[in-house]
């Protein structure tokens, strides 16, 4: 989990954030009157997924 983003790696994040940004893959928010929020930029590093124990 990243911002707004769910995925299971530093790749599909940025490709979430790139499509959030481009409007291309996320639908609009009916009754939202005003621009969509921009994403901020990533970290300088990788995103690292977190352990988990079950």
């Amino acid at each position: 989990m990243w911002w707004n983003f769910a995925a299971r790696t530093n790749d599909e994040i940025a490709r979430a954030r790139e499509e959030w940004t481009a409007g291309s893959r996320f639908g609009d928010v009916h009754g939202y009157d005003g621009d969509r929020p921009g994403a901020p930029a990533l970290p300088p590093v990788p995103l690292k997924p977190r352990g988990r124990v079950r």
